[in-house]
């Protein structure tokens, strides 16, 4: 049985208490204040658009809105907690229960919430001359970090193997970007996963000790480390070997989990209402009003693709999980009326420049036009991949780079014909290899109409000459 407790960075541009920014990569400690480092008489100021980003994420995955929700003070000592707390929610949460449905092996499970709860991040250690806290020399903390806004989502341990928990964290990672709550880019470390897994004999009604697993950085990571522990755990079972409580770290490079510490409860965090927060109230009408803008969710994205515009379901899926796409798709689609066509250009040409939609230039509309210019022969399908070559390497739109070079199909019949005979009347050998019945030598002439005329000329046209010409 696995349950997971996933972090999710929020697209705020200021810290949830304060004023200083979110921004990733800016150098070590620049992004601080008093109020996020826990100087002494420094107060706490919350974040509205935080919360909003949470309720947000609570109606879109079927939670209760609470009213009513409490800051609390989560009591722990580690270097990267500055304050020495760090301020959550504990037993009044903004969100209670909800759910999150994913398609695993061909049917469609409900995976239940227990909560969601807004709280800060802490900072980051950064380990010298080693990536982890194994074999470095020294830790340095980065500050920049804490403070910035986060929202815990805690499944209830309805996940039944490692490659369901990875499936629910691609569908949750989907509805947050679809939300525009957050990036989730586990790499950064927008979005982080921990996971609660115990094991227990078939029939058993009662639930195994609880193992915590923390440090997957990665959905590969996420289910090689819940592989690996479940095996770890079946063994000990089968041998008979009592199972502690405790928290592991999963150490990418050596495929392993390791021991870290005794698994904490809550009554160790000595939690209690933060003094310097008002408790979080929150109106109807506002949580009527932000119900109105969610988004479809994946799931229904992708009936409405393979049902709607006849895609196929790899193709469809590829849409769901990938929001960006599926924008992208959904505006080009709102001026284009072939959908396999759009997404095949999608798939095997724009994905081969760029794989993060929120980084591609191209204008949607812009994409549609330049599609429908290729389908009414305008432009050749050749020459349409040569501009949108020259305008991802340029980094210019795609009309202006259409219309700079002037790319307009040559369908001119007495134009093609004029190039067709200059090519028939270099090219004699080839010629008379074709008619005696050497078929494929028809490609190599074509090409060289095409390569006269720069591609310009209308590929079937150029085609249907030639074998007139001919006598084929």
């Amino acid at each position: 049985m696995i349950g997971l407790e996933v972090h999710a960075q929020l697209n705020t541009k200021s810290k949830l208490f304060c004023s200083c920014p979110t921004l990733f990569g800016s150098d070590p400690n620049s992004n601080t204040c008093p109020v996020c480092t826990g100087q002494p008489g420094a107060l706490p100021v919350l974040n509205t658009e935080a919360v909003r980003m949470a309720v947000m994420a609570g109606l879109a995955m079927n939670s209760t809105i609470n009213k009513r929700s409490l800051f609390a003070r989560k009591n722990y000592f580690y270097p990267d907690l500055p304050k020495g707390y760090q301020i959550s929610q504990f037993e009044e949460p903004v969100c209670t229960g909800g759910s999150v449905e994913i398609e695993h092996k061909g049917k469609i499970n409900k995976i239940r919430l227990n909560r969601i709860h807004i709280e800060e991040d802490a900072g980051k250690l950064v380990h010298v001359g080693a990536p982890g806290i194994w074999g470095s020399k020294a830790s340095a903390v980065d500050y920049n970090r804490s403070s910035v806004p986060l929202i815990e989502i805690v499944t209830e341990p309805d996940l039944s193997s490692p490659d369901e928990a990875r499936e629910f964290m691609i569908i949750l990672r989907a509805i947050l970007v679809s939300l525009g709550i957050s990036s989730g880019n586990m790499e950064e470390g927008n979005l982080r996963c921990d996971a609660n897994i115990s094991v227990r004999e078939k029939g058993d009604a009662k639930l195994g000790v609880k193992v915590e697993i923390k440090n997957m950085n990665s959905l590969k990571a996420i289910e090689r480390a819940l592989a690996y522990e479940t095996a770890r755990l079946e063994q000990m079972k089968r041998a008979g070997v009592p199972i502690e409580q405790e928290t592991r770290l999963w150490d990418e490079s050596g495929q392993k989990t390791y021991g870290m510490r005794t698994k904490e409860e809550s009554h160790d965090y000595r939690y209690f209402p933060d003094p310097d927060l008002l408790p979080l109230e929150i109106g109807e009408a506002w949580i009527k009003g932000l119900k109105k803008t969610i988004p479809p969710l994946p799931l229904e994205r992708k009936k409405r693709y393979e049902k709607s515009h006849s895609l196929a379901e790899s193709e469809a899926r590829l849409l769901m999980v990938n929001p960006g796409y599926a924008d992208f798709f959904d505006k080009a689609l709102g001026s284009y009326d072939n959908p396999r066509n759009l997404a095949n250009w999608i798939f095997s040409e724009l994905l081969s420049y760029e794989s993060d939609f929120s980084r591609i230039h191209i204008d949607p509309a812009d994409f549609s036009r330049f599609l429908k210019k290729i389908d009414s022969g305008e432009i050749s399908g050749r020459i349409g991949k040569e501009m949108l070559k020259k305008a991802f390497t340029e980094k210019k739109g795609l009309m202006e780079i259409i219309e700079r070079e002037g790319v307009k199909q040559i369908t001119d019949s007495a134009a093609i014909e004029k190039a067709v005979d200059e090519v028939l009347r270099s090219n004699k050998k080839q010629a008379e290899e074709y008619q005696s019945g050497k078929s494929k030598v028809l490609g190599y002439l074509v090409g060289e109409v095409m390569k006269a005329t720069r591609g310009k000329a209308n590929p079937g046209m150029v085609n249907e000459m030639i074998r007139k010409k001919l006598g084929k």
